[in-house]
């Protein structure tokens, strides 16, 4: 009570103001600085980069109206601008050693900013602010920063505000004569660019604060400090980020004898009285940026980077590096600066320059990419699959290019399998859509309505595959029914591919109809089904928070399968249990149960297996492998899944997924295939999801002739089923800094990636091996920096990494049960990090600091279970010194 009755006589001791209250007649002179620091999130500000503006401040009170004491007009000038390093510097490392102000700012940006404002101020809140119209706008952007500094009220609550930074959510906490003004800035409306990368992983943490605190003497301000903190850092590796701090001062130095007050009924009359030449203009800053006199043009960019784009470099980072930078060129350039440079480029160079543009993902890349390329000829089949996966991995994709894939899907097309590649590009652009609230937008819902009704009038085995591949990307929940009815009354491949589908759904979609289906079809109620199905089916109901009877039935079904099921379905239980997966509890408590568990049941004899480990466990991230390996009670592989999951609190990235499967191959050996299978064709193929995006899948071989050819032409290398430039991390984000200049903290993550994978066979020797090779290679680039027009100050930051990962089962089937070895591992990885900060004026004058940091990341060979160790020396022999030197 005591101290809200003080802060009512002090709020109304001269008139009747809630706001701050100007005396007549008199000059308030104050002391102003604004500072900016760029560095490195938990490094001290002292060794920041970063610079000072500080200056006079004269305030006087021009008017009063008549009518409510609360309407003041207020003149605010700055005088005697001085620019300076943050902090101490020797002479040579100081930018602004030598130069007046005038040379620093220029000549007419110093008088623009001297040039007086005027602030209309009702109730404490700026009503309008007064300048001139043909000023730059970044001094214009100062000034309102400063402005924005003299907006208060003087009782605790929260509003909407508009300042400098747009239209806020504002709390104020008022206590005695000091008043604390907290501003929520990601509520902040204001029209600034921002993009973001489509999965969380692989996308930045940003966190944004401002707080201004006020010292009040006589009804008027004493003090203020004003500060704004942005922090931005890679979500997977937290210790690469930036951060940006904005810090404003005022302070009163004096009150002098001032001007009277000018005598009107109305503001209008006093500006016109004061100077006609002022005009109202919005308090919210002005987009301003700098322009870029020494730039190269796009073309001499590409010149610069192109030798690092060659096909043969593609699996070492400074391509990815290359690439990173090409794409944040072209979002610059025209549709004609573009086209030029990819109708004069050389064949083994133009599928790169594909990815880059369409990664750039600008409507002017667009438009000159799908101008360039023609669907109607299959010469460039290359280009037209390297611009769909493009397509397929964009980091934040527009309605305008699903619109544009469903008309190039509704016309010609001269490769089959570029258009299949269509439809599953535009499931997976589907899913982003939806996933950034787009789901009703005009093009999401006729590509929606295209797909679910085209697959339902689909006859061809082919088209249906085709549609259910662009259904596993766009994961929609009403698409849950028909993926159900295919996995269930669907042959062979179909009812696989529509249960892998079902399987990448979150289990909350998976509801007691799913379940139920999964369960019929694992216990082969209704028909029988594939090995790959039933397996399917029961991991299913394993992840979704399964029942006690869920997990009872299947573990009583051990024992009952075709051998090499049983030893899977074993190895699946002892995975859970091993690695604590969510199902685990209940799989222990089946497991009281002693017809559950028994030696019978448990000593199962067979070669297929399950298994997850750990890959990296981190603070931030950490990230997983799982193997599991289905054979045929032949001995002949029906399916190797080889997975890489990516996992945080909250999020996960299915990284990597390689599957290869193979059917109807128990005739080369004269073997006798399994229960339902006897009718398979001969076929072998690959399919891969790569950052949950499904791509199309790779046949090896379709048929028995086909087969027979191939094992006869075999070289035994590996067939390519994705390589090129991929963009992972996009992140773009600007911000108007409450001092007036702007910041932008931008962060891109490039991959250089080959994936390849093969199947051998020796009749002579009995043995097939599998072989999935994984060569990637990452650049990271971050960049946070303040342009204030005439100084530049930033940080740059970057990572890069190479490494190669290798799957190999090798399978003797001379004997039952056949040995059996898988084996992962990758080579020994280099890592480089490096920081540079740096302050710059656009005459080139420079300074920087510069640190980095290179280590390599010893080679692995991933342990599976001992079972498979064991194995392992039995196909290569005791006297192998390890189990990797074979291949």
């Amino acid at each position: 009570l005591v101290s809200s009755k003080m802060l009512f006589v002090f709020a109304f001791q001269t008139g009747h103001t809630t706001g701050p209250s100007l005396n007549n007649d008199k000059l308030y002179k104050f002391a102003y600085s604004a500072e900016v620091y760029v560095d490195r999130v938990k490094a001290s500000l002292q060794k920041s980069a970063g610079y000072r503006i500080s200056s006079a401040v004269d305030v006087n009170l021009l008017w009063r109206n008549p009518d409510n004491d609360d309407d003041q007009l207020v003149k605010i000038t700055i005088k005697d601008v001085q620019v300076e390093n943050v902090n101490e510097r020797p002479a040579a490392q100081n930018i602004f050693q030598g130069k007046s102000t005038e040379k620093i700012i220029g000549k007419d940006y110093l008088e623009a900013l001297q040039r007086p404002i005027v602030v209309e101020l009702v109730r404490g809140k700026v009503k309008t602010f007064y300048s001139y119209q043909n000023e730059p706008g970044f001094t214009q952007n100062i000034k309102r920063g400063l402005a924005s500094l003299f907006q208060l009220q003087l009782h605790s609550g929260s509003s909407r505000e508009v300042d400098i930074s747009g239209k806020c959510n504002t709390t104020y906490h008022v206590r005695q004569d000091q008043v604390t003004k907290i501003k929520d800035l990601d509520s902040c409306e204001i029209e600034r660019k921002r993009f973001t990368s489509h999965n969380r992983i692989l996308d930045v943490g940003t966190k944004g604060t401002s707080a201004t605190v006020y010292v009040l003497e006589d009804s008027f301000i004493k003090s203020i400090k004003a500060e704004e903190n942005f922090v931005f850092v890679l979500n997977y590796r937290r210790k690469t980020g930036a951060k940006i701090i904005s810090k404003q001062r005022l302070e009163l130095k004096s009150v002098q004898a001032g001007m009277g007050l000018i005598a009107a009924k109305q503001v209008a009359g006093v500006i016109k009285t004061l100077d006609p030449n002022y005009v109202a203009m919005p308090l919210e800053a002005e987009p301003v940026k700098s322009e870029c006199k020494k730039c190269p043009s796009l073309s001499e960019h590409w010149q610069s980077i192109r030798e690092h784009m060659h096909p043969d470099k593609l699996s070492k980072p400074e391509a990815a590096k290359s690439f990173l930078s090409f794409i944040q060129n072209i979002r610059k350039a025209t549709k004609e600066e573009i086209l030029k440079i990819i109708r004069s480029e050389k064949k083994e160079f133009l599928p790169q320059v594909v990815d880059a543009v369409t990664s750039a993902q600008t409507p002017e890349s667009l438009e000159a990419v799908l101008e360039f390329l023609d669907f109607k000829d299959a010469s460039t089949f290359i280009l037209q699959e390297r611009f769909l996966y493009a397509c397929g991995f964009a980091s934040h994709p527009s309605e305008m290019l699903l619109k544009s894939l469903t008309e190039k899907f509704k016309g010609d097309i001269a490769s089959e399998e570029i258009r299949e590649t269509v439809v599953i590009v535009m499931g997976a652009l589907i899913r982003k859509l939806c996933d950034r609230e787009g789901c009703k937008l005009p093009a999401v819902v006729e590509a929606k309505r295209l797909i679910l009704n085209r697959l339902e009038k689909a006859k061809k085995d082919d088209n249906v595959q085709m549609y259910l591949l662009a259904l596993k990307n766009a994961l929609l929940p009403e698409a849950i029914p028909v993926l159900l009815k295919y996995a269930e009354s669907g042959e062979g491949p179909i009812s696989s591919l529509a249960a892998t589908a079902l399987q990448r759904y979150d289990p909350s979609f998976l509801t007691k109809e799913v379940k139920e289906t999964m369960n019929r079809i694992y216990h082969q109620t209704r028909k029988v089904h594939e090995k790959t199905v039933r397996t399917t089916a029961a991991a299913i109901i394993l992840n979704s928070n399964p029942s006690y009877m869920e997990v009872k039935n299947i573990l009583l079904s051990i024992g009952e399968l075709p051998m090499e099921m049983n030893k899977y379905m074993l190895s699946m239980i002892q995975d859970i249990l091993h690695f604590e997966l969510p199902s685990s509890k209940t799989v222990r408590q089946v497991l009281k149960d002693m017809r559950a568990h028994n030696f019978d049941r448990f000593s199962k004899m067979g070669s297929s297996s399950a298994y997850t480990g750990y890959i990296t466990r981190g603070p931030d991230v950490s990230s997983t492998y799982s193997l599991d390996i289905l054979y045929s009670g032949s001995g002949i592989l029906r399916r190797s899944n080889m997975n890489i999951h990516v996992f945080d609190r909250n999020t996960e990235l299915h990284a990597i997924q390689v599957v290869i499967e193979a059917q109807g191959l128990e005739s080369i050996i004269a073997a006798t295939p399994d229960e339902g299978e006897e009718n398979l064709d001969s076929f072998a193929g690959m399919s891969a999801i790569l950052f949950d995006f499904q791509l199309r899948p790779v046949t090896f071989f379709q048929g028995y002739g086909d087969l027979m050819s191939k094992m006869l032409s075999a070289t035994g290398d590996p067939m390519n089923v994705v390589k090129g430039l991929v963009l992972l991390t996009d992140f773009l984000q600007e911000i108007q800094l409450q001092s007036g200049p702007t910041a932008s903290a931008e962060f891109m993550g490039g991959l250089a990636i080959d994936i390849s994978g093969g199947m051998e066979f020796s009749l002579w020797y009995r043995e097939s091996k599998t072989n999935v090779k994984n060569r990637v290679a990452v650049f990271i680039a971050g960049n946070a920096e303040v342009d204030s027009v005439f100084v530049k100050t930033g940080m740059e930051t970057t990572l890069e990494a190479e490494t190669a990962l290798d799957f190999i089962s090798t399978v003797q089937f001379s004997q039952y049960p056949f040995l059996v070895c898988m084996q992962m591992d990758r080579v020994d990885s280099p890592f480089r990090t490096h920081m540079t900060k740096y302050e710059s004026l656009p005459s080139g004058r420079r300074y920087t600091a510069r640190r980095g940091k290179a280590a390599t990341l010893a080679g692995n060979e991933y342990p599976l279970h001992q079972e498979n160790s064991n194995m392992c020396k039995k196909v290569f022999g005791a006297k192998s010194d390890s189990a990797g030197g074979w291949f």
